[in-house]
């Protein structure tokens, strides 16, 4: 065999099975390990160029989830709103491209997951420290919802929420570990979803943080 052939089949072997959240979500246990140090080697040099910062909500609240982008688009909070921007408000200069490891991790989740046209355009990277969650709400500000949603965890165990398309819909509560993925498309593309409070910890290659890489189709 070929030395080609032999990283394909250690590829197939590293993709797990989907676990079935609900009609459209898929939880994928571990799917984002065998790039891990890539990608946090290329997070690092994208959040030297955009700077995580704490953005404010369109009613004048603090975010307690740290934010920055990597892609041709970049999703932003200020008061007037929500939108995704070619430009970093902070610098006025373009979003940092997308690195090839995370471009190849998004499509490797969402091919796993039955969406092997997946190519995002965007990346959001939220950083949870202990106390930091995020509430209940939609992805909606993208223009074709036909395209599905990735979410990678990486760093301290969180507690995802997986709902339904109401608001008032009683969530699922899905622990995800460092490594795990979820992707939500076609029917679960509008559900409400969240994290809850981070709690303490230290993570052997993270530290006292969770980093939430979020892949979507906006443009």
């Amino acid at each position: 065999m070929t030395a080609d052939l032999f990283s394909d089949m250690a590829a197939q072997d590293a993709t797990p099975q989907p676990q079935s959240l609900c009609p459209g979500a898929v939880l994928l246990r571990g799917l984002a390990l065998p790039d891990q140090h890539d990608v946090l080697a290329d997070l690092d040099r994208v959040m030297t160029d955009a700077p995580l910062r704490h953005m404010i909500t369109s009613r004048g609240f603090r975010m307690s989830v740290a934010m920055t982008n990597c892609g041709q688009l970049g999703w932003v909070s200020d008061r007037r709103g929500y939108r995704y921007d070619s430009s970093d408000p902070l610098s006025g200069r373009p979003w940092p491209a997308m690195p090839e490891s995370l471009l190849r991790l998004a499509r490797r989740a969402a091919t796993a997951a039955g969406h092997a046209d997946f190519l995002p355009d965007a990346c959001l990277i939220n950083r949870y420290q202990p106390g930091a969650r995020m509430g209940l709400h939609q992805d909606r500000d993208e223009r074709d919802l036909g395209q599905p949603i990735v979410s990678v965890s990486l760093g301290l165990p969180a507690v995802f929420q997986f709902g339904g398309m109401l608001r008032s819909d009683k969530p699922l509560r899905v622990p995800l570990q460092h490594g795990d993925v979820v992707v939500w498309g076609g029917p679960a593309r509008l559900n409400f979803h969240g994290v809850l409070a981070l709690k303490d910890g230290v993570h052997e290659l993270l530290g006292a943080q969770r980093i939430n890489l979020t892949f979507r189709r906006a443009g």
